[in-house]
């Protein structure tokens, strides 16, 4: 490549960074990446009715959540209006422009037309070879490029392959509304001129865009040189498990949804995201670093790739037992502290550090992990589930008082001290250490499912875990 790469990511400030949009920023940031260049932002804010800095504020914070910041600040669209005019303008006096005065009500009689013809609804030029002394005095009007009539746009699209279009089925677009603001196209077209970008990385919703922008630029090149075509990718949308269109009910949700509701990790949803339409044979767990030494355009399949909770569950599951326990520690406490209605204390924080390696193992998200270690700031009398519930009957009661008994007398509070009394009580109950056990930890937890007993019993320390099995133990259980 000869130029150094520079990609973008341009959403519209119209609501949360959604999943699919953090998948392009994903595949533009790790090209650039791998191939030493720039990543940068855009905000597309021009749709002042629609545009919100609530919205900028989260795109930007799902951004940074997941390492996706842009090399330079962001770029601001609507900052840069004067510019945009200034091009439509440059347009217009270089001839590739013009003025059409066709008011709203003969547009929509044309559409009507060609609907009732079942046409294209396209413009039809009306306006291209008049003068503007034609129109009435003080009209207003609007700016358009003149798109070519014959021959054929061809690209070379780096996902894609090659696409053609016939011009003819391309209308002479609007630059410039009469109130002087630039549209969409225009705009995109000339930010990413000035700002170098080479590679437009981007749905392929936007595939038919690109042939319409491609004329503003070669009209461009031809008026004053120096706007190059760039290299275009556009990347098959994302549908859901069922195949149908991604929506709410697949999980095309803010991306702040998988971080705060569904408790995901970003480093899982980097790697879910990148395996979505990109492979590398069969590696399934893909770090960050590994994914920029190896992904390149050409891995992006052209298929619509389907969107799987599941899959995504697993993937976090494992970056959740390969997580550093203190900083799990510290994702999972607040998540504690709201599901109990408290507040973790440091000497309690220590406590959720150590129980993370026992938690962590079974669990597939971050609040998984908040409920297994419920538990641990839990007052008595606990509440019990159903299970805990039925499992602690007279036998089970009487077999607790035996334990609490045995482990009164522990002196060194290790799980290695915790094992043989706990032990010695099955063993003279003449029952297999599982039966004792699952007693004891639904009168340690109020639930069935919980860490192995001996890393209950260590955690909760021996006052604690004393005192929750006595209550049991002397204690019907509604």
């Amino acid at each position: 490549m000869n130029k150094p790469v520079v990609t973008r990511f341009a959403p519209s400030p119209t609501g949360f960074l959604h999943i699919g949009g953090a998948r392009t920023a994903l595949f533009n940031w790790l090209f650039a990446r791998h191939h030493g260049g720039k990543f940068l932002l855009r905000i597309e804010d021009t749709d002042r009715a629609r545009s919100t800095d609530e919205a900028v504020a989260a795109i930007f914070d799902g951004l940074d959540w997941l390492g996706l910041g842009g090399d330079e600040p962001a770029v601001f669209q609507f900052e840069r209006t004067p510019r945009h005019a200034e091009v439509a303008n440059a347009l217009l006096n270089g001839g590739h422009a013009y003025r059409c005065y066709a008011t709203p009500e003969e547009l929509a009689t044309l559409r009507e037309q060609q609907r009732a013809a079942k046409q294209p609804m396209r413009y039809d030029g009306r306006w291209r070879d008049r003068a503007p002394q034609d129109a009435p005095e003080g009209a207003p009007f609007v700016i358009r490029l003149k798109a070519p009539k014959d021959g054929e746009t061809v690209i070379e699209d780096a996902v894609q392959g090659r696409v053609v279009v016939q011009n003819a089925e391309l209308d002479d677009m609007i630059l410039l509304r009469s109130d002087g603001t630039p549209t969409y196209m225009l705009a995109v077209v000339v930010d990413d001129h000035d700002m170098g970008i080479t590679h437009v990385i981007r749905g392929d919703d936007h595939l038919n865009n690109a042939f319409r922008q491609l004329g503003i630029i070669k009209a461009m090149a031809e008026i004053e040189g120096g706007w190059e075509e760039p290299v275009y990718a556009h990347i098959p949308l994302i549908h859901g498990s069922d195949g149908a269109k991604l929506s709410k009910r697949h999980g095309a949700l803010g991306v702040d949804a998988y971080r705060d509701d569904m408790g995901m990790l970003p480093e899982a949803v980097l790697n879910y995201l990148l395996r979505l339409g990109w492979g590398h044979g069969d590696e399934e767990f893909i770090p960050v670093d590994r994914a920029i030494e190896l992904f390149d355009i050409g891995g992006v399949g052209r298929s619509p790739s389907r969107f799987d909770i599941k899959k995504l569950e697993n993937l976090n599951g494992h970056y959740l037992r390969e997580a550093d326990d203190a900083r799990l520690a510290a994702l999972v406490a607040p998540r504690v502290e709201q599901r109990l209605g408290i507040a973790i204390s440091d000497t309690n924080m220590n406590v959720l550090t150590q129980a993370t390696p026992s938690l962590k193992p079974r669990a597939k998200t971050l609040n998984e992990i908040a409920e297994g270690a419920e538990f641990l700031f839990k007052n008595c009398p606990l509440d019990f589930d159903e299970k805990a519930s039925t499992l602690l009957d007279a036998s089970a009661r009487a077999l607790i008082v035996k334990a609490a008994d045995a482990l009164s007398s522990v002196q060194s509070w290790t799980v290695e001290a915790i094992e043989e009394p706990i032990r010695r009580v099955a063993e003279d109950a003449g029952l297999g250490l599982g039966k004792v056990a699952q007693p004891l930890r639904a009168a340690l937890t109020g639930r069935t499912v919980s860490p192995g007993i001996y890393d209950v019993l260590f955690l909760l320390g021996k006052e604690e875990s004393l005192e929750r099995l006595n209550d049991v133990g002397h204690a019907s259980i509604g």
